[in-house]
């Protein structure tokens, strides 16, 4: 069966949005009618629109965008409660006759929109707060280290800065509910819920990290760091603090934006590599059109 939607994927700075609307004019031009939809953890937030890279509004002129900027700031917000969103949007439009594209950099969210999602205990009464207050008290890489300890692997995956995720594999730990990244994955399944063509976007290195350099100053010239004050200042979520760059924009510490971004990118990067039915282009030196007119060209 021929796929019904097209999901795009790629680390941060890569240039998903422009290669989706450039995707979606040449939809149009065939008489269809695209709507993207995000599977975005932190593009979700009203007031992280810079911060989180949601598409401006001339973007959205040209790409009508789903499932960006409608959770405040202030509120916590959960894979679970995208995932029944996404597959609304997504049921919705396809019923409608129109051509969904899932753009997103998080692979949580991306497996969420096009898959039932095998979600993983919630942890037991007090759990969350007992390990908050040990965090508090000890700092991100006290608890990194323990981690490290307990489930070497999964600590390799993420940064010893990131207060959320640290906290959560530490739950799935003592739940005896932590896969270990040599064990079997439920991140990715190639039974999606429709026919899907999952592409995935790549340049070379020395280009996606100039980009990302770029990326960066672009954010903070255009109010980023004012932007993560307002929100703190509005007593930012749990969820919505580990967005890319917000402590270390608290801090005025853009170097240190850079570089955490750096890292991402390269984990992106390897969970990508992995899936069995990504279909890799590679856009270096491309732009949107020509990287559009790639993917569009390409045998399905």
């Amino acid at each position: 069966m021929a796929p019904s939607l097209l999901a795009l994927f790629g680390p941060t700075a890569v240039g998903k949005t422009d290669v989706a609307i450039a995707l979606a004019e040449r939809i149009r031009a065939r008489g269809g009618r695209p709507v993207a939809v995000a599977a975005d953890a932190l593009q979700v937030y009203a007031g992280l629109e810079i911060l989180t890279g949601v598409p401006d509004p001339a973007q959205q002129a040209r790409l009508e965008h789903r499932l960006v900027s409608f959770v405040p700031v202030s509120e916590r917000f959960s894979v679970a409660q995208y995932a029944a969103l996404a597959h609304a949007e997504i049921d919705g439009l396809l019923a409608a006759g129109a051509t969904p594209i899932v753009v997103g950099g998080t692979g949580l969210y991306l497996r969420a929109a096009l898959a039932q999602l095998d979600l993983r205990p919630p942890p037991p009464a007090g759990a969350r707060e007992r390990w908050q207050a040990q965090m508090d008290e000890h700092g991100p890489e006290a608890l990194h280290a323990q981690l490290a300890e307990a489930a070497p692997a999964s600590a390799g995956r993420i940064d010893s800065h990131d207060r959320h995720r640290i906290i959560r594999l530490l739950e799935l730990h003592e739940q005896g509910a932590l896969e270990e990244p040599d064990g079997p994955s439920r991140l990715w399944t190639s039974d999606t819920r429709h026919p899907t063509r999952l592409v995935g976007l790549v340049r070379e290195r020395d280009e996606l990290y100039a980009r990302i350099e770029r990326r960066v100053d672009a954010m903070v010239a255009a109010g980023a760091i004012e932007q993560v004050r307002r929100a703190e200042a509005a007593g930012a979520s749990q969820t919505a603090r580990v967005a890319l760059g917000f402590e270390e924009l608290l801090r005025g510490d853009v170097d240190a934006m850079k570089r955490r971004t750096r890292r991402y990118a390269r984990r992106q990067l390897t969970w990508m590599r992995k899936l069995p039915a990504v279909e890799l282009h590679d856009i270096t030196n491309r732009d949107p059109e020509a990287a559009a007119a790639l993917i569009d060209s390409a045998p399905v």
